[in-house]
């Protein structure tokens, strides 16, 4: 009879640990940090304007509709910190498998200045893009020098995070993961 009276209760409990366990953690010991590396940004849609490829031709954002873009800020006087963010693109494209097909990487240029020849060589399938003459480049939120980050972009043409300056490049394929693998958006 003693067991019987202890059955309820026992059941209670164990049905109750899960609940309190919940509220521990979401009120007294919350978990530290959070899921993603790069900086969630209010979504905003990149501008419609008309610019130039390197080679003369006509470029819209647009153009690339349907494809997640990696995209970088940088002078055409592609400096070490320049050059390390294209080599980082290239590798996250390349580290992203079978999805790299539904990422592109765009280099915005800031100034006038042309890159040089074997730059271009070396990270050939870059969109190099001018933008002097535009206000594209006030669409890239950034605390102080919208030039040490990279960018994301969604296959709605949207801005939607951004990376730390020198940002490790293993915590930025699994955000890339994280984004591509669900959304089917930009699936060959």
């Amino acid at each position: 009879m003693n067991k019987q009276k202890l059955v309820v209760p026992a059941i209670a409990l164990v049905s109750a640990l899960p609940l309190l366990a919940a509220l521990y953690f979401y009120y007294v010991s919350p978990p530290a940090g959070r899921m993603n590396f790069g900086d969630l940004l209010q979504p905003t849609p990149l501008p419609g304007t008309s610019l130039r490829l390197l080679g003369g031709e006509a470029f819209r954002f647009e153009q690339l509709r349907g494809k997640w873009l990696l995209l970088q800020i940088d002078s055409g006087d592609c400096d070490v910190r320049c050059r390390d963010k294209l080599y980082t693109m290239r590798q996250i494209r390349l580290a992203q498998g079978k999805d790299r097909a539904r990422l592109e990487r765009v280099w915005l240029l800031s100034d006038g200045s042309r890159p040089a020849p074997d730059l271009l060589e070396e990270f050939e399938g870059t969109w190099v893009v001018a933008t002097v003459g535009s206000d594209v480049l006030a669409v890239f939120p950034a605390p102080a020098d919208r030039a040490v980050h990279l960018y994301v972009v969604d296959p709605q043409g949207n801005l939607m995070m951004r990376f730390p300056e020198k940002p490790d490049p293993t915590r930025m394929i699994k955000d890339l993961q994280r984004l591509l693998r669900p959304a089917r958006i930009g699936a060959g």
